[in-house]
């Protein structure tokens, strides 16, 4: 498939001309689509990451403008510098708004789609969080099931009438629980205001066994946030997150959220996730951002993800053996010990979840990321809240 039909090229006269910038600035580094569209498929020069930019803000209820986000990060992404690391990163240009959104989400989903096939990471630019779903319909034929972490401020679905309701960036959610087929393994809600979701929505959650943490219980301490956001396939982080204070371009910014070093250090823990395979930026607002400072922002959040990224220890366990030390911690009340894994490389930590019905020697397990103070409940005698939700979505 040849992407080039859905991307126009990057025209804006500041980032388009590379004599702009030192030979050490992502602006002379990153290879972007400005005459040439740029080669996916050589090996010798494949790239490891994809920029993505997304012009659609129809479905972005009430912060329409968001549209123009992807060009006024760039601005000052190409600015900032490489770390100590060689990149081999493109910059694809802009899917534009189809003639109805709907072929807006055609494209990214296919976009998406090619792109993880050839083990290409996209990093889209929004846009809508809407677009989130088209990301999500990009997993739909690899044959996996997902796991999808949301950074958000609130819980983005609407319960009243779930089917039916038209896709929005309010309402995306709903269409991705509700989609079939269905390969949803788990959602994470992250950094959500209790005050801003329904109680309705939480218990669903909790029926549903999903995973959600307020923003109250990271603030201070966001190592509790990084296994949610390491066992996630796919993450989604709405720049309403973030407060008014840190980031005023958007629309619908609130006054309470994540700090600007907060969110850069959750977009570095999804960088150097061994699992992340695709990662989107949404609801930025350039109108509302007159001075660009969320637009920079932005820009350092993908800086620190792409430093995140080469700085991953490939240690998604269990290979080899003897790089992990395992930790086993027998319930008398439970059918299961409890199994812990620990990386020698980088001191995280992986809960064995055992398939239901399995009892051969060679029982089928599933690794959960988790953190050491789950181990140290284990020990005390007590279930982790995360093995038990992850059991029963395996049965």
């Amino acid at each position: 498939m040849s992407l080039v039909d859905f991307f126009t090229p990057i025209s804006n006269i500041d980032v388009s001309n590379k004599d702009n910038y030192l030979n050490s600035q992502l602006g002379r580094i990153i290879s972007s689509y400005i005459d040439d569209f740029p080669d996916l498929y050589n090996e010798e020069t494949k790239p490891h990451l994809a920029i993505v930019g997304v012009e659609e803000d129809r479905a972005s209820v009430g912060n329409n403008g968001c549209s123009k986000a992807p060009n006024a990060v760039r601005r000052h992404l190409y600015e900032l510098y490489q770390g100590d690391y060689s990149m081999k990163i493109v910059d694809l240009g802009n899917i534009k708004a189809g003639a109805s959104i709907t072929d807006t989400y055609a494209a990214v989903r296919l976009v998406v789609e090619e792109l993880l096939k050839h083990d290409i990471l996209p990093i889209l630019l929004g846009g809508g969080q809407d677009l989130t779903y088209a990301q999500y319909l990009g997993y739909e034929n690899l044959d996996q099931k997902v796991e999808v972490a949301i950074i958000d401020s609130k819980f983005d679905l609407d319960q009243s009438n779930a089917e039916d309701m038209p896709l929005n960036s309010l309402t995306y959610l709903n269409k991705i629980i509700l989609h079939q087929p269905d390969y949803l393994f788990n959602l994470s809600n992250i950094a959500f205001q209790t005050y801003l979701v329904s109680k309705e929505s939480i218990n669903m959650y909790d029926k549903l066994f999903f995973t959600t943490q307020r923003l109250g219980a990271i603030s201070g301490k966001l190592d509790q946030a990084e296994p949610l956001i390491r066992a996630a396939d796919m993450i989604s982080f709405d720049i309403g997150a973030i407060r008014a204070s840190e980031a005023i371009g958007n629309a619908n910014a609130m006054p309470n959220g994540l700090y600007g070093d907060e969110a850069c250090q959750l977009a570095r823990y999804a960088g150097m996730s061994d699992k992340c395979s695709s990662v989107g930026f949404y609801e930025l607002n350039p109108t509302f951002d007159p001075f660009g400072h969320t637009a920079m922002l932005v820009s350092q959040m993908i800086w620190c993800f792409l430093d995140g990224f080469y700085n991953r220890k490939q240690d998604a366990p269990l290979f080899p053996k003897s790089a992990y030390i395992i930790y086993r911690t027998p319930l008398d009340t439970e059918e299961h010990e409890l199994v812990f894994v620990k990386s020698k490389k980088s001191d995280r930590w992986w809960m064995q979840v055992p398939y239901f019905g399995t009892k051969s020697v060679n029982e089928r397990y599933y690794l959960v990321p988790c953190r050491y103070e789950d181990y140290q409940m284990a020990v005390a005698g007590e279930m982790p809240d995360l093995w038990w939700k992850t059991h029963q979505k395996l049965q």
